[in-house]
């Protein structure tokens, strides 16, 4: 593949922008996780949206095994943490 042949191990697709609730984009974000075969596949959630960040963990992994991908997400990225705000609940979630 490209990345390969111009000397690259590492390659990060950002799917920033992709709304749980936007059924075409998830989809699209499936097919893009089932044919690329990721070694990693990660959620990355800001901490400050609070107990929504478990409903968009949940929406996440139901759109990949709807597209095809068999094995769970493999980890968690959780940002945004230095907001002063009673939200950032998700972590603790």
């Amino acid at each position: 593949n490209k990345a390969t042949e111009d000397g690259n191990d590492v390659v990060l697709v950002d799917t920033a922008g992709r709304m749980q609730n936007n059924v075409p984009l998830m989809k699209a974000l499936a097919k893009l996780v089932t044919e690329t075969s990721p070694d990693l596949v990660l959620f990355v959630c800001e901490a400050l949206v609070g107990n929504d960040g478990m409903d968009q963990l949940i929406m996440f992994q139901k759109a990949l095994t709807m597209g095809g991908h068999t094995r769970p997400i493999d980890g968690i990225v959780l940002t945004k943490f230095d907001t002063v705000s009673d939200k950032v609940g998700a972590a603790l979630t």
